[in-house]
């Protein structure tokens, strides 16, 4: 059995079966999902952390790319009670440390008990207790990765359905998920997927109907050039967000954010509309939230569990954000009409045109 160590904040190193070689370091956070361990592990939003899976047996439908939401493994790591070869194998291609056979029922409990933590990773055939213990002492907190945009955005715009008969989304990479781009698509619309900090001028170039910011991982606050893009273009444009997107919107208008104990990940949050009393089940990936929305954004949408802020709007300004992922890969399909509710809001501002700037 290969060696592998887990190393906690405040020193604790649990023993385990190494399943991936490697070593690594991230924020230790937990996802109560059951499905869709594919999707998960290809989500940009689990950059610079190690994800343990609450549920025991991560692997048992094999691994199809045609599920994955990007191009790569994001978490830094991955634990499990047992994962399955298929998922070992995967993952030890992707280059990406795993480990399983120990007590992630235990792990859960501490990470609710006493927040998301600091971790280091270490696998292998000769490595100790102290490899993990060296990779706990470099790691950073999520605040800390002030460039972690860099490391989950497009490098250079990419258009999607260039011929699309649907109106024109420019969707700010933060950490853009496939599925949330397939939603827009399969609606018609041309979507502009932007670098995370893409200036007003880049958007107004491409003159689009609506300005949407996307998922990703970390702190908002490290996310000032998407935060300036909805300050610049709030009342001229459209303007929606998913999960990080909400919180960037928030910020941009006035609110304030903070980090969570341990956030909500999984497929199985409930939220409920404040207008209809309707509660639908969600699913989301999100370590950080709004706090106060500002003066100019109504909650609409709270987390049944907690109260926290699921939904935002201003219906006069064109507003519309949900921390959840209404795009639903993996989870149930509650809130897909999200996607309509984004894209009607053109309906408000047809015809406009944006002011191309003088050089």
């Amino acid at each position: 059995m290969t060696d592998a160590y887990v190393a906690l904040e405040g020193g604790h190193v649990v023993e385990a079966r190494g399943r991936s070689p490697g070593t690594a370091r991230g924020e230790l956070v937990f996802t109560t999902a059951y499905t869709g361990y594919e999707e998960s592990l290809t989500d940009p939003s689990y950059e610079e952390q190690i994800l343990t899976f609450a549920y025991p047996l991560i692997g048992n439908y094999g691994v199809r790319p045609e599920r994955f939401e990007s191009d790569r493994v994001h978490p830094r790591a991955v634990v499990a009670r047992e994962l399955t070869d298929d998922v070992a194998d995967w993952l030890t291609a992707e280059g990406v440390p795993a480990v399983d056979h120990l007590d992630t029922r235990d792990l859960v409990i501490d990470i609710r008990e006493s927040g998301a933590m600091k971790c280091g990773i270490a696998v292998g055939d000769d490595v100790t207790p102290q490899d993990a213990l060296d990779e706990l002492e470099k790691c950073k907190t999520m605040s800390e990765h002030a460039d972690i945009g860099a490391q989950v955005s497009v490098d250079t715009p990419v258009v999607h359905n260039q011929t699309g008969d649907g109106p024109t989304v420019a969707l700010v990479d933060c950490g853009a998920k496939r599925s949330i781009i397939d939603s827009l698509v399969d609606r018609d619309a041309t979507v502009h997927v932007v670098p995370y900090d893409t200036t007003p001028d880049e958007i107004t170039a491409i003159n689009p109907d609506i300005l949407f910011i996307s998922n990703g991982p970390g702190d908002p606050a490290n996310f000032e050039a998407a935060v300036s893009l909805v300050d610049e273009f709030v009342g001229e444009l459209p303007i929606a967000g998913i999960c990080l997107g909400q919180q960037i919107v928030a910020r941009a208008l006035g609110g304030t954010t903070e980090k969570m104990d341990f956030g909500h990940r999984g497929v199985n949050q409930p939220v409920i509309d404040t207008r209809s009393n309707k509660v639908v089940m969600t699913t989301q990936n999100h370590g950080y939230t709004v706090v106060d929305p500002g003066p100019n954004l109504t909650v609409t949408q709270r987390n049944v569990n907690d109260d926290t802020p699921e939904g935002l709007d201003n219906d006069e300004l064109n507003i519309i954000t949900r921390q959840y992922h209404p795009e639903a890969n993996p989870g149930p399909n509650d809130t897909l009409a999200f996607f309509d509710d984004v894209l009607s809001m053109v309906d408000a501002t047809d015809g406009r045109t944006l002011a191309v700037a003088d050089d």
